[in-house]
């Protein structure tokens, strides 16, 4: 149990049966490194390297708390294995980091562990990644790319053939994706080529059509690619047998080889970006002709006039009966750990830990160089390391608590993102209500409230918003909002797109996916869990007119528990309305004599990958080929089950040997153990001219929904509504005798 520290330092000391433990250099166990931390941690390995390696330069990629076992952390904060026992007595938890880097003279990869003793961070050990196996890429190699194709003459000259100057230049830096032509050891970036004719117009209206490839190590263009171009079908064509019916400029959408001239092969003419200005900024907006911003929105303000109903220490945050540690990861972005819910006194466990472990955007486009645009957005990139600074009023609104996030930079120095996670209370409209219909009969109308922790990420040209959402009836929900602006190429006059949709003269948008997946390490009333999916099912065997089922309308709820790893890997089946549920075997309901669980509730999220099944999209992704994945945690030096596209992403060729596809085999046993389940959930995005310029956010919900776990509504608890700033909108139109009454309890 925490007892209260009586040192300088905030940390919580820990009690244990043989006596204290010395203070800890943290308030909670899974607290991200500090700025300070992160300093003293590439001082450390950068001391190492100097002393004990050859290497002469390094850049650092990721810095980063190497989180310790479950069960010490469990243990630390009083939470038992299971629901009803005794906490674990604590023990002793080393503050450990993960560091990659990279040798900034020939781009070897290397991975450190370092650990704290007393004040000192101390390298444990390092060791160099495989050959061809590269770390995520830092913001900075990001900025890079734009330097090195500004800097390289064959660019500059192509650029200058279609009328653009070279301070014109701007490069989206994008993994490579997949590429087979260049050697596996070379740490490569694709520019994705724009203009812009002024400092902060809109560049992606003005595509080039053009896509150079980078060295990153070497700062160098080392190739230059040019996408062949449609046109409509006048003869016999490769995809003649597809029924689309088109032509292109190409014989095959394979790549050509390097030695080849990549602009003779591609049998087109040179394409200029678009001329037209197609801005967002108001400034700019306000300078077209014919523009005028709306003059009948009235002031909306969320007001709390006696201030938010959560509590907020450190990284721990409660709200009414939860508690969690809300966290900033460099990888995942937002990462929530230690979710409680207080029932009646009796605090339940309910997710170690809840984040969003990965993405993929694939585009349909087949011709080369397109389809090397899958984005792993989580794996390749960091959705913390893209994360936004929020500005109070905009991002967010009402009574706000933000909390920072810090990531390392090439020089080891710590950047810090502030504000990038944002922590306030919703109304979301009727939590529950019912009125006795009849003569004189009662209402009772309950608001529902929400705790909402959010962060905003941008991707090049794309936001994704990601909510957190914990709501008053035990229910949690993942929402994301897809927003930005649509990656385009330009697009030739009268030139067909069947694989796209033409936004304005010359800007095409190529059909693409966003398939999320959110990892969940659940922990309901305790560490052993067994996933149950249950179908709906006509009453079997039991046909209309039989004794049965006279009259044809029964139905039955179906559960098989998934029982080993080989079985792991599910699919959705609409046509039997199938859910799945995290039960806990050993707690029972009293009353429905169910086992207590949480069903998962993504129906509407369920989407599945359009890529074939052996494409290399689909190898590098495995996780988006299924709804639904339960794996055994197995947990080591370098912690427990984390990535299911592989620790490390860019340039992958095939299936990383530590990943999802291969955890999901063999006869791991998954009954009543610590499992973590990875849903996959996302949209089929056919764009739309109204997506042009900045798409009006997209909605994907993923909620989780106590069942038998609650003796009954959680949430009667919840005061009536009854809000006495509501008004009338217009007072001398409204009956008097109704326009100004309340609600009645």
């Amino acid at each position: 149990m925490s007892v209260p520290n009586t040192a300088p330092s905030t940390a919580t000391g820990v009690s244990t049966s043989e006596g204290p433990l010395k203070v800890p250099p943290f308030k909670h166990p899974l607290d991200p490194l500090t700025p300070d931390e992160i300093v003293a941690v590439s001082h450390s390995v950068r001391r190492y390297v100097a002393e004990k390696t050859v290497i002469n330069a390094i850049r650092f990629i990721t810095s980063y708390l190497l989180p310790p076992p479950k069960k010490a952390v469990l243990a630390f904060l009083g939470i038992p294995l299971q629901s009803g026992e005794k906490p674990e007595p604590a023990t002793e938890i080393v503050r450990k980091a993960e560091v990659d880097f990279v040798d900034a003279v020939n781009g070897h990869a290397y991975n450190t562990i370092v650990a704290l003793h007393g004040q000192d961070w101390t390298v444990e050990s390092v060791q160099k990644l495989p050959e061809g196996v590269q770390p995520q890429i830092s913001v900075e190699e990001l900025l890079l790319c734009e330097e090195i194709i500004r800097a390289d003459e064959r660019v500059v000259k192509l650029a200058a053939e279609v009328g653009v100057k070279p301070e014109q230049l701007h490069a989206d830096g994008w993994a490579i994706g997949f590429d087979a032509r260049f050697p596996e050891n070379t740490r490569i970036q694709q520019a994705l080529m724009f203009a812009r004719w002024g400092r902060h117009e809109n560049l992606y209206a003005h595509p080039l059509d053009f896509i150079p490839v980078v060295d990153s190590i070497s700062k160098q263009v080392i190739h230059i690619d040019f996408p062949p171009t449609y046109k409509k079908k006048e003869a016999k064509s490769l995809f003649a047998s597809t029924g689309v019916d088109v032509e292109l400029s190409v014989d095959s959408t394979a790549p050509p080889d390097l030695d080849a001239d990549a602009r003779e092969v591609a049998n087109r003419k040179r394409l200029p970006p678009p001329q037209k200005s197609h801005d967002f900024l108001p400034d700019l907006l306000s300078q077209k002709e014919g523009f005028k911003f709306r003059d009948d929105v009235k002031p909306l303000h969320v007001v709390q006039p006696e201030g938010v109903s959560f509590k907020v220490d450190g990284h721990v945050v409660e709200w009414q009966k939860w508690k969690m540690h809300v966290a900033f990861h460099h990888r995942e972005g937002i990462a929530i750990s230690t979710i409680t819910y207080n029932d009646d006194g009796n605090v339940r466990p309910i997710f170690y830990r809840l984040s969003l472990s990965e993405m993929v955007v694939p585009y349909a486009a087949p011709e080369h160089p397109h389809p090397r645009k899958h984005a792993f957005d989580v794996g390749e990139y960091g959705m913390g390391t893209m994360a936004n600074e929020l500005t109070l009023g905009c991002d967010c609104l009402g009574k706000i608590h933000y909390l920072p996030g810090a990531y390392v930079a090439h020089d080891g120095n710590a950047v810090v993102v502030k504000n990038t996670i944002c922590i306030h209370e919703e109304d979301a409209g009727l939590l529950w209500k019912h009125t006795d219909f009849r003569v004189g009969g009662r209402a009772q109308a309950v608001r529902s409230r929400r705790l909402v922790i959010q962060q905003i990420c941008t991707l090049a040209n794309y936001e994704y918003i990601f909510n957190y959402m914990f709501y008053q009836d035990g229910n949690i929900e993942v929402e994301i909002r897809l927003t930005g602006i649509l990656q385009v190429y330009v697009q030739d006059e009268e030139e067909p797109n069947p694989f796209g949709t033409t936004l304005a003269p010359g800007i095409n948008a190529h059909y693409h996916q966003h398939l999320f997946s959110v990892r969940v390490d659940p922990m309901v009333d305790g560490l052993q869990n067994t996933v149950v999916e249950t179908d709906i099912l006509p009453l079997p065997n039991a046909p209309t007119g039989s004794a049965a089922n006279h009259l044809g309308n029964a139905f039955i709820a179906r559960g098989t528990p998934i029982a080993v790893a080989s079985e792991g890997a599910r699919d959705f089946d609409y046509t039997k309305d199938r859910r799945w549920s995290i039960v806990n075997p050993k707690v029972v309901h009293p009353h429905s004599k169910k086992n207590a669980g949480y069903t998962i509730m993504g129906k509407g999220a369920m989407t599945p990958m359009m890529a074939l099944p052996d494409s290399i999209v689909a190898k590098r992704a495995q996780f988006a080929t299924r709804p639904l994945w339960v794996v055994k945690d197995v947990e080591g030096p370098h912690g427990g089950r984390m990535w299911p596209s592989g620790k490390y992403v860019p340039q992958t060729r095939g299936v990383p040997p530590d990943s999802l596809a291969n955890w999901a085999k063999g006869d791991d046993k998954l009954s009543e153990e610590d499992v973590l389940l990875f849903i996959t959930m996302g949209i089929t995005h056919i764009p739309r001219p109204e997506d042009w310029p900045v798409m009006p956010v997209e909605h994907l919900r993923l909620l989780f929904r106590p069942t038998h776990f609650f003796e009954a509504n959680p949430s009667m608890d919840v005061p009536g509504a009854d809000d006495k700033q509501s008004c009338p909108a217009f007072p001398e139109a409204t009956n008097a005798s109704t326009g100004g009454a309340h609600c009645a309890h």
